[in-house]
């Protein structure tokens, strides 16, 4: 029975993720999404009952394990999951995470998916990986289909919705999951220093041997990767079981002990001789699977969104029930502060994800799509540094209720490195931003051009924007200031979008302490001229706000 006098808040549970956020439902029917309005609240309705939140606590706790041999000695190369993984991985298909804008594209669709991706990033961040790979390699092998039957075969499965684990050939299974593997022990980041051999076969295919550091969601039914052939590095599709229903030389050596996202496998993995077809020319691996990276690059930004919002609604859920010197948490004036503070981040961090995803869409002009090659890296390169952070302050609003497992603050807190290091540091994307800057003005312009739609809106802003209009068209950028340049278009986007669309304090109070000057001395630290409350309100559920 539970105590009606502990001072401790009821659950974090049987909440609908997406009505109980008024900054994701503005900023997805801003976007184009509003047709989606039905399905965005059945899907965050389901994420956040209590059985689904329970699945993502079981997923973690019991972390899959590699079996290398069956019991008879051969070899078998699979990955155990507990049953939590398949269930949410089947309710995540179902509900298109991993191809909806492809198999149903219609305008806003990218945006859609965005929105159901952040709400599922609130709640279990494994089974994105394989998810988020699957939705990525799509446009891929759409552009490579001549490349034969198992590109077209593997295409026409990763649209399907119904999640099949089964261990067989791809032509015999109901779905299909792609995954990717890129780096190498000796080169990570610099894939142009991958070893892995690549030699034509006799059947038009190609044998690759070398091995994989990391090998992402070793499950997947198929994974593209590079290799050296002898005409350079190249991409290939590189099936987990071959056609004949024999198992593919792909040997799981070990899985790797992550520091989070531990429902999800990672592996390391060596080729001996294993078949891969390859997609797109000889020599062109880069230019083929940089595609890709685009679109994960896309669902890393998404994703440390969802961990902010997840943090964020955690700790004003507590702050509004815990009582503390006489008050409720969430009316103690320093604490208001903190709160509105990471109400400020939550609300500029879906803003930009939202923004950002509606550059893809198909339908998307010529605009945004030079702004997305200028924008993706550089909110990618804010969005996951800042997730760290303010996980680690909400994790303090509970105090010890938050370091305990319990919380689900932790798995948070271990989850939100990831987006920055994978598909690209800090300092890659960085670089990516200063060679977008330098070689494409027309990125630039496109960036400069939605910037200036909120021309007068906030003087602050504009002084922000013109500083930063003059840096990037100089076009000569010094490497040394990557970091400070991403962080400034980050915020500038962020900036414009706030003051056109989101409430006046909220607009202000982000331009007051994130824009040109201003100096954040750290979380919690709002100006006292902020209206703390009206920007605590936005997020914090109505019933509780009196």
């Amino acid at each position: 029975m539970r105590s009606t006098d502990a001072n401790q808040p009821p659950p974090f549970e049987g909440r609908n993720l997406y009505l109980t956020d008024p900054g994701l439902r503005a900023a997805a029917a801003r976007e184009g999404a509003a047709w989606a309005d039905d399905l965005l609240a059945t899907w965050g309705e389901r994420l956040g009952s209590a059985a689904t939140l329970a699945l993502a606590a079981r997923a973690n706790r019991f972390a899959p394990e590699l079996r290398t041999h069956d019991r008879f000695g051969e070899r078998i190369d699979e990955v155990a999951f507990d049953p939590a993984w398949h269930e949410l991985m089947g309710l995540a298909m179902r509900a298109g995470e991993h191809c909806q804008p492809w198999a149903e594209p219609r305008p806003g669709a990218q945006v859609a998916r965005a929105a159901s991706y952040l709400m599922h990033a609130e709640v279990e961040n494994g089974t994105q990986c394989p998810l988020t790979m699957t939705y990525a390699a799509v446009p891929v092998l759409r552009h490579q289909v001549e490349a034969g039957p198992p590109v077209a075969e593997c295409l026409r499965r990763a649209l399907e919705r119904e999640y099949d684990p089964r261990t067989l050939p791809i032509a015999a299974k109901r779905s299909a999951l792609i995954g990717m593997g890129m780096t190498e022990r000796q080169g990570g980041s610099d894939v142009r220093a991958n070893t892995t051999r690549a030699e034509a076969a006799a059947d038009g295919g190609y044998r690759l041997t070398g091995h994989k550091w990391f090998f992402s969601a070793p499950m997947c039914d198929a994974h593209l990767v590079l290799a050296q052939a002898p005409g350079g590095l190249s991409c290939f599709l590189l099936p987990r079981l071959l056609a004949d229903g024999t198992r593919n030389a792909v040997r799981l050596v070990r899985l790797k002990d992550k520091l989070g996202n531990r429902s999800n496998a990672s592996a390391e993995v060596e080729f001996d001789g294993a078949w891969a077809c390859r997609v797109g020319e000889e020599g062109r691996g880069i230019q083929v699977i940089i595609e890709m990276v685009q679109h994960t690059r896309l669902d890393c930004a998404i994703g440390s969104a969802g961990i902010v919002r997840g943090a964020t609604a955690r700790a004003l859920h507590h702050a509004a029930h815990r009582r503390a010197f006489g008050l409720r948490l969430a009316e103690q004036p320093l604490m208001q502060n903190v709160l509105a503070d990471l109400t400020l981040e939550t609300e500029a961090a879906t803003a930009l994800a939202l923004r950002l995803a509606r550059a893809f869409e198909s339908d998307a002009p010529p605009g945004d799509t030079a702004l997305a090659r200028l924008a993706t890296p550089a909110i990618k390169y804010w969005l996951c540094k800042r997730a760290a952070t303010i996980v680690a302050e909400a994790m303090e609003v509970l105090g010890g209720n938050g370091y305990v497992e319990d919380s689900e603050l932790p798995r948070l807190y271990r989850e939100a490195p990831l987006n920055s290091i994978w598909e690209g540091s800090g300092n890659v994307m960085c670089l990516d931003v200063l060679r977008a800057a330098k070689r494409e003005p027309g990125a630039v312009e496109a960036l400069v051009a939605e910037l200036e739609l909120a021309r007068g809106g906030d003087a602050r802003l504009d002084r922000h924007v013109g500083a930063l209009g003059t840096t990037l068209r100089a076009r000569n950028l010094d490497e040394r200031d990557g970091r400070r340049i991403a962080a400034d278009i980050a915020l500038a986007l962020a900036g414009a979008i706030l003051v056109r669309h989101a409430p006046r304090a909220m607009a202000d109070a982000f331009c007051a302490t994130r824009l040109a000057d201003a100096a954040l001395a750290g979380l919690g630290t709002l100006p006292s001229q902020v209206d703390l409350l009206a920007v605590i309100e936005r997020r914090i559920e109505r019933s509780l706000a009196s």
